[in-house]
């Protein structure tokens, strides 16, 4: 007889595939489908296939799930320690294991990596999960004993008799304790006991990525599996016409070509899969054959045609997003009125791990997937629905991934290869080259800014207005797009910072675009926060202020953002004077991922470039996991915004982009990498805040503010060349 997920109080023995004897198995009931998982658990027998979060076999062996994929975050050992740090054991002797989307792990996104949510949303409920598995292994020592439960004690994966100093292994004790009920409300431990959480701790995966052990989806084998490299027109959306394969089957080790379909959303592209029994024979059939495209007009797309086209609806209203106050009365009022167009590129996630999936398409009906993804549930929505199969028959398997930044949230390389699986019969991995990777996206959409501000006669911000003009992500992606609406995620933050203007308003004016577009590291927030922070200074500037000072005037109540940058002010000597020919500038951000700001430090050079000093950041967290992880993301959130803002971005002509690798789409190298301190708020607040999105939007709009600090050149465009300011 099953139970409802609230009602669940028993967790039975479990004899599962690599097991050594009967285990004690613990999940946590929660309808968050960000929180974590939902668990529907009944008296089960003996031997089931199960994976929950916890077991603790006979033999002492601890395996911990870990249902958030490590893409280089820090996940495989931060959303374990919160289990660990509650079930009294330490990482160094538990097993960690990677979940794969399986239903009793929860909805869509309670496996997934996204919106830095896997500490934020799970974090006292992974809590309370180590903390019931804790006190039911405490129970059942003091059962055995016939003792009071206060007299025992959890430390080092053991229950502890404090009077006499007896000791039960959780191994010993896992077969009773799996037997009573799940404690509702469990204590957790205060704060300041706490061993792992708030503490900087070595990452488990490290070692194992230092010395090549480590499997990531480009390393996934199975037996009889083949290779595929799919040509796929640089022109995206355009049809296939036809193919001639014959050239690509003179090819050694070439076994067939095969037109296959890539998915994404509304889209459908066609491609032409060569498979052969290794990748370089495919890559090779791949260059030789001949394949004609009909581009249906879609190669008539250049970034200079596209750039005038938002200019253009820049003069239109658009839609109101947000508004406060009454702005038009308030500019056209106001003794001092500013005006600003920022303009940023389209750019590609380029992440070190080249996009590939193996897939096997079973003759039974069901498929098995390798993959390196930021879910295991989102793969698994993705492929039943694409193949119109049950999730049940979909098992996906999650690897390590060599980098996410939003790319590998949109599943068209896996649902692809699953395609090309079933139409061939074999299992066979797809791999893309770096080339495919950076000219046929999901891109960054381009973005700008139309600022208009108002100021007192003396000096107070008065009014402000911020209108994005740009194409949306939602709309390249799905066919029921509501054009006649302000679209909210392309207008993050903007209206959610704590600037006490009393006139208020945001806009949205909707562009076409025909080439897909997904989420990108801090989304939207990683174009408007350039702009917004950008024109605040601007205004500071006409007004005669301190940057700093300017911002925080407008704080008058107490707000965590007032906290950040008066810490922000402290930890960057704002007040200190700079040697000759520097500059530095300030700007904070906050939006649904988290709240940051940064201070930028830049020189100018005798030959007339601009030299990035050093970066402060301020951090707002509400609580830390690991401080040397939090270190880690925002070094690698300042790398990922200065590539953004002084390389290339992707631009377009005759249909194409014009960047295929990293000699055009160039990345920051580590000699032009800055010194980056960083200062971590983690003073026990109610909110628990976000990570690896919200270090990298501050960076751009206080690296353009230092420029113009140093030189005098106001930046409203992005990229600039750090070389020629």
């Amino acid at each position: 007889m099953s139970t409802r997920p609230d009602q669940t109080s028993r967790r039975n023995f479990l004899k599962a595939a690599g097991l050594t004897g009967a285990a004690f198995a613990l999940g946590f009931p929660t309808t968050d489908a960000l929180a974590g998982p939902v668990l529907n658990l009944s008296a089960l027998p003996e031997t089931v296939e199960l994976t929950p979060y916890i077991l603790i076999e006979k033999s002492g062996r601890i395996t911990i799930m870990n249902p958030r994929p490590e893409i280089g975050q820090g996940t495989f050992q931060s959303v374990p320690a919160l289990i660990a740090e509650e079930l009294e054991v330490s990482l160094d002797n538990v097993t960690i294991r990677q979940t794969g989307g399986e239903n009793k792990f929860g909805d869509t996104w309670s496996q997934a990596v996204g919106g830095s949510g896997s500490i934020r949303g799970g974090y006292m409920q992974l809590r309370k999960v180590g903390a019931s598995a804790r006190e039911m292994l405490g129970q059942a020592a003091s059962q055995q004993w016939n003792v009071a439960i206060d007299e025992c004690l959890a430390e080092n994966a053991t229950i502890i008799h404090k009077p006499t100093g007896r000791k039960l292994t959780y191994g010993q004790l896992a077969e009773v304790a799996a037997k009573l009920p799940v404690p509702k409300e469990p204590t957790l431990k205060d704060p300041k006991n706490f061993i792992l959480l708030g503490k900087s701790a070595p990452r488990p995966d490290v070692p194992m990525k230092v010395s090549g052990q480590a499997q990531f989806g480009i390393d996934a084998k199975v037996a009889g599996m083949v290779y595929a490299s799919i040509e796929r027109c640089p022109v995206i959306g355009a049809k296939l016409i036809s193919f001639d394969a014959s050239p690509a089957l003179k090819i050694k080790g070439v076994r067939q070509v095969v037109k296959v379909e890539r998915i994404m959303g509304k889209n459908r592209f066609d491609g032409v899969a060569v498979v052969a029994d290794n990748y370089w024979a495919a890559l090779q059939g791949r260059k030789a054959l001949k394949v004609q495209w009909d581009y249906q007009g879609l190669d008539k797309l250049n970034t200079t045609d596209y750039e005038n086209n938002l200019r253009t609806l820049a003069k239109t209203d658009g839609l109101v997003g947000h508004s406060k106050g009454d702005f038009d009365k308030a500019f056209a009022d106001s003794p001092v009125q500013l005006e600003a167009l920022y303009e940023t590129p389209i750019v590609s996630h380029s992440t070190m791990e080249p996009m590939n999936a193996l897939a096997h398409y079973k003759p039974d009906g069901t498929v098995e997937v390798w993959l390196s993804s930021q879910g295991g549930d989102l793969a698994r929505d993705e492929l039943s629905k694409v193949l119109g199969i049950s999730k049940d028959n979909v098992t996906v398997h999650i690897l390590f991934n060599g980098g996410g930044f939003g790319r590998r949230i949109t599943q068209d390389f896996a649902t692809e290869a699953a395609l090309l699986s079933k139409t061939i019969g074999k299992p066979v991995k797809v791999v893309w080259t770096r080339e495919d990777d950076t000219v046929l996206g999901p891109f960054r959409p381009m973005t700008f800014s139309a600022m208009r501000g108002a100021l007192s006669a003396s000096g107070e911000p008065v009014a402000l207005q911020h209108k994005v003009i740009s194409p949306s992500i939602d709309a390249t992606m799905d066919a029921k797009y509501d054009k006649t609406k302000a679209d909210g995620t392309m207008l993050e933050g903007t209206s959610e910072q704590k600037y006490e203007i009393p006139n208020l308003t945001t806009r949205y004016v909707y562009a076409e675009s025909q080439i897909p577009l997904t989420y990108w590291r801090s989304v939207t927030s990683s174009t408007l926060a350039f702009s917004h922070e950008c024109f605040l200074d601007e205004m500071a500037h006409k007004a005669g202020k301190d940057p700093m000072d300017f911002r925080l005037a407008m704080l008058t109540k107490e707000s965590d953002t007032k906290r950040l940058l008066t810490k922000l002010r402290a930890v960057s000597n704002w007040d200190k004077p700079l040697p000759k020919g520097w500059g530095r500038g300030v700007a904070q951000w906050e939006f649904f991922a988290g709240l940051a700001g940064q201070v930028v430090e830049v020189s100018k050079q005798t030959d007339g470039s601009v030299k990035v000093e050093k970066v402060y950041c301020v951090i707002d967290l509400g609580t830390v996991v690991n401080p040397d992880n939090v270190k880690a993301q925002i070094e690698g959130s300042v790398a990922m915004a200065i590539t953004a803002a002084t390389k290339d971005g992707i631009t377009f002509e005759n249909g194409r982009a014009k960047q295929s690798n990293f000699d055009s789409n160039r990345m920051l190298r580590i000699n032009e990498m800055p010194v980056v301190e960083v200062h971590i708020l983690a003073e026990g607040g109610p909110t628990i805040k976000g990570v690896g999105e919200p270090g990298l939007p501050p960076l751009a709009p206080a690296l353009a503010n230092a420029v113009f600090a140093a030189t005098g050149k106001r930046i409203r465009r992005l990229p600039f060349d750090l070389a020629n300011v």
